[in-house]
């Protein structure tokens, strides 16, 4: 058996730790906290609720030395529980992966003794400098978790697959998209009788989000790029990156993607939304401008690298709507914010706009 911690419950007040404080009004590192806004000056932030237990797990809360705990995948098991499948920082600087359980998603973590999926460079020479950044996706063709993730080396980062069933054993796949490449996940259907691999490649032309299809899972091809960064003093104009798995609905595919904006003081990591038409996810429906999440609390603002919320994973509760998301803080800690789809949704189709336009709205173009 793992460690197991016991914590706040689901949406009680944590007293031990730092609560979630709003800085709405800031959101570069160094703000001095100001007070909530109200509901009348509550802005798209306001779509995703900080849990006021935050940090969820922390390196403190392992059963081994490590540096960091952070940008985890996550998914609802069979039996209830909530796995989180951790990327760890070992005091090397190496990561590898690390699965923790709870009952309830929030609380009473049982984590595994040691290391989950640790780097294999005599047999995986792409894991030579760690493992990295998991995304988890059930495939019911399949019956097993696809669990993507960055592999490390000194031939830079790729994108690499595994395939399990209980987080004990996993077919390791290898590969798939070479260096450097990062931040994939599987759809968890086929598109026709493809596969498809969304996954964010570094190019001369710059860092942006692409889609792959392949039959066997093994050799991609028919790469097609899906969201551009934009370019400027945009939010997300240095690079941006897909956020956990895509969430399928009835308007499409619904995309948390995270973009990246250098300024004086730093990188700052924020995340947006943008929707993809089901039948060919390529094709992009709607984008929003605004970013709806990003680094204000201390937890976010201070750590190993400030000024980051990175979300790897997400679970759904019966309803099919509410949904827990997990993201990385400052590259330090594991975090929870929740939200409804349908909430994402509607705010995406009033201020979104398809990729490529300036003006016009979901519901101006449907009256």
């Amino acid at each position: 058996m793992g460690s197991k911690l016991g914590k706040g419950k689901k949406g009680t007040k944590r007293t031990d730790r730092t609560p979630a404080v709003d800085l709405e009004s800031a959101g570069n590192p160094g703000t001095t906290p100001v007070a909530a806004p109200t509901p009348s000056a509550i802005g798209p932030q306001r779509l995703l609720d900080r849990f006021d237990g935050n940090p969820l797990l922390t390196g403190r809360d392992w059963p081994y030395t490590v540096n960091t705990v952070f940008n985890a995948g996550a998914v609802r098991l069979p039996s209830g529980e909530t796995l989180l499948l951790c990327r760890v920082e070992a005091r090397s600087g190496l990561s590898h992966l690390s699965a923790a359980r709870s009952p309830n998603g929030v609380s009473e973590w049982t984590i595994d003794p040691e290391p989950t999926f640790a780097p294999d460079p005599e047999h995986r020479p792409e894991e030579t400098w760690g493992v990295e950044d998991p995304r988890i996706v059930w495939v019911s063709e399949l019956d097993r978790y696809a669990v993507t993730h960055t592999s490390y080396s000194p031939g830079g980062p790729a994108v690499s697959l595994a395939l399990t069933k209980d987080f004990h054993t996993f077919e390791h796949f290898g590969v798939v998209m070479p260096p450097e490449d990062k931040d994939a996940a599987l759809l968890p259907r086929r598109i026709g009788d493809c596969w498809a691999l969304i996954h964010r490649p570094h190019t001369s032309a710059g860092d942006h989000i692409w889609i792959s299809y392949s039959t066997d899972l093994r050799h991609w091809g028919s790469h097609k790029m899906m969201l551009e960064a934009r370019r400027g003093p945009w939010w997300d104009a240095v690079k941006i990156g897909l956020g956990p798995p895509l969430i399928e609905t009835p308007d499409g595919w619904l995309m948390l993607y995270h973009g990246v904006r250098q300024t004086a003081a730093g990188c700052l990591y924020r995340m947006g939304l943008a929707l993809f038409e089901l039948g060919t996810p390529e094709r992009c429906l709607l984008r929003s401008d605004e970013w709806v999440f990003g680094p204000t609390t201390p937890y976010e603002l201070m750590g190993d690298v400030g000024g980051v919320v990175f979300p790897c994973g997400y679970t759904l509760e019966e309803d099919g709507d509410t949904l827990n998301l997990y993201y990385g803080a400052a590259d330090t800690s594991i975090c929870l914010a929740t939200g409804r789809v349908s909430d994402l949704l509607a705010w995406l189709k009033t201020h979104g706009h398809p990729d490529g336009e300036i003006h016009g709205t979901w519901s101006e173009r449907h009256q």
